[in-house]
């Protein structure tokens, strides 16, 4: 199952909560059309009040991701970090878990 790290539930909450009022509010972790240089899937992150009917959610430490069938088995052994830049920009990196 996907876990985030310390940074990235941070991030991710406070993303959350500044971009909605929602209580059940998430960030939704979804595939795009795109696909990437070696034709692997891209996905894409969005702030949402609700899942959709098809995602997982994952709740973490009261930090809730909403995952479509793509992300979720893209991610279902991995992990989410995240950092902001200087400029206040968001970015995201997988990794892999380690046993």
């Amino acid at each position: 199952m996907l876990t985030l790290t310390d940074n990235a539930s941070a991030i991710v909450t406070t993303l959350v909560s500044r971009q909605s009022e929602a209580p059940d509010a998430g960030l939704r972790i979804h595939s795009t059309e795109a696909q990437g240089p070696t034709g692997e899937s891209r996905l894409a992150v969005l702030v949402t009040t609700d899942p959709e009917p098809q995602d997982q959610v994952v709740e973490i430490s009261g930090t809730r991701l909403f995952l479509d069938e793509t992300a979720a088995v893209a991610l279902d052994d991995k992990i989410l970090d995240a950092g902001v830049d200087d400029e206040g920009a968001v970015s995201f990196a997988v990794l892999p878990q380690v046993a």
